[in-house]
């Protein structure tokens, strides 16, 4: 599990190590973690010319003490103080004994790497206009950030102005909440985690990983039938939009489930693309309602929640859910269904989407699966859980529909609505890279690699 921490949590943990060490070692713990980053990402560090960008405090001096290895492994090393007078000495005082230079950014010479120790994990989002200045100096130059992307909310992955782009991240000791909530995360880059010990509580969120999936999934065994794998129903589709109905029912079918059963007004459509499918009500253990209901989906969403199995509600369904619904019911929007259902705008929703999921989970007292670059699954008690696989490509019409019928069929086969969605999301992102190859794929592609995706977490 890929946990993230909020600065408290972080501060209190540093804070606990550090009684226990000498002066000065948790920040060289995490300089040489900076500064290897920094040589593996320039492949080499003789003839090699590094900028630091120094801002305050400790996140400065991390940078200060890194520039100082980097020196003397044949690294040219020159600082811009952004605050001279606040510097932190010590690290300074390093960087020069080791040959490193403070320069004005406009003497700068142009560097293979830009190092941003401007603001750390304490600061406020935005940055001031003097290092924005600075980095737009060399702007064409790439940025390893230190601990964090300077600028962007660490709580909450919220931008408020002007942030930098880091082509890397490292960060130390714990993932930060920004590192995989958007939209802060995209201006990380890649993620590097240097272990610097740190004793670290519960985590604020968390991403799955293969192993995790792979340990949630249900796997059949010997004395295993259909009825006792799970039916997962399905009310989607209608007559003007038989593929939503196809598509869901293509994830539900998955293979997680024992049983399909479709009950909804595009039948033919389904039969014939999925004949293994029975049709018609009956007993199931988790229904997946709304993709192309449309004037059907309030309906089906009512008839399915009377059943008091887990309900996946998806699209048209989602304007008819009442507040609060309950917690064995999945909500699955996208964001401008999401500002519909809490009445903002849209744009509100893609700034703040970790904020927006768990104001909308405590609202439905429902588990919220919120579609996105990185999906967030939130938990009426304020867990989430952030999604980090998929490509681009998947957003394409009809993924959602195969995500809800996946959904589905893990929370028919016993997994808690909480686990159903995260799994779901993770699988669904995985399938999707699978079946792109790197370029263009379709909804049903999608769900034909979901089996892919599961037997790849089986095998050693």
């Amino acid at each position: 599990m890929l946990r993230a921490h909020t600065v408290a949590q972080v501060r209190a943990a540093e804070d606990a190590l550090m009684r226990t060490l000498p002066e000065g070692a948790l920040m060289q713990r995490a300089a040489h973690g900076l500064a290897y980053a920094v040589l593996d990402f320039l492949g080499g560090g003789y003839g090699a010319k590094v900028l630091l960008q120094v801002g305050a405090g400790n996140n400065g001096g991390d940078a200060l003490y890194a520039g100082a290895v980097l020196a003397r492994r044949g690294v040219g090393v020159e600082a811009v103080l952004l605050a001279p007078e606040r510097a932190h000495a010590e690290g300074l005082a390093a960087l020069e004994a080791a040959y490193g230079r403070v320069v004005d950014v406009e003497d700068a010479q142009r560097p293979d790497v830009v190092v941003d120790g401007i603001v750390g994990i304490g600061g406020t989002p935005g940055l001031r206009p003097d290092a924005l200045a600075a980095l737009e100096r060399f702007s064409e130059v790439p940025v390893v950030a230190v601990d964090l992307p300077s600028g962007v909310d660490a709580d909450t992955g919220e931008l408020a102005g002007p942030h930098v782009q880091a082509a890397i991240t490292v960060t130390f000791g714990t993932h930060k909440v920004a590192l995989l909530a958007d939209p802060a995360a995209a201006a990380a880059g890649a993620v590097l985690l240097v272990d610097i010990g740190l004793e670290l509580p519960e985590a604020a969120v968390e991403a799955l990983q293969s192993e995790d999936v792979a340990a949630l999934l249900p796997e059949p065994g010997g004395e295993s039938q259909k009825y006792s794998r799970g039916v997962v129903g399905v009310r989607t589709g209608s007559e003007r939009y038989p593929g939503a109905a196809v598509l869901s029912v293509a994830g539900a079918g998955c293979g997680l489930a024992g049983m399909v059963r479709y009950d909804g007004g595009a039948t033919d459509q389904v039969l014939a693309a999925h004949p293994e499918t029975v049709s018609g009500a009956g007993r199931v253990q988790a229904w997946v309602v709304g993709s192309g209901g449309g004037d059907q989906a309030s309906d089906a969403l009512t008839r399915s929640l009377e059943d008091g199995v887990p309900v996946v509600v998806d699209a048209d369904a989602l304007t008819a859910t009442p507040r609060p619904v309950g917690r064995h019911a999945i909500l699955t929007p996208h964001a401008g269904e999401l500002a519909r259902m809490l009445e903002v705008p849209r744009e509100d929703v893609e700034a703040a989407p970790l904020r927006h999921a768990r104001e909308a989970a405590a609202a439905y007292d429902a588990v919220v699966l919120l579609k996105g670059r990185r999906t967030v699954v939130a938990h009426p008690d304020g867990r989430a859980r952030i999604n980090t696989t998929g490509v681009p490509w998947l957003a394409t019409a009809g993924a959602g529909d195969v995500l809800a019928g996946l959904v589905g069929a893990l929370a028919a086969a016993g997994l808690e609505p909480f686990d159903a969605a995260s799994a779901g999301a993770w699988l669904h992102g995985a399938a999707a890279t699978l079946a792109s190859h790197g370029g263009p794929l379709r909804a049903s592609a999608v769900a034909a690699a979901l089996p892919q995706a599961v037997r790849g977490l089986r095998t050693p």
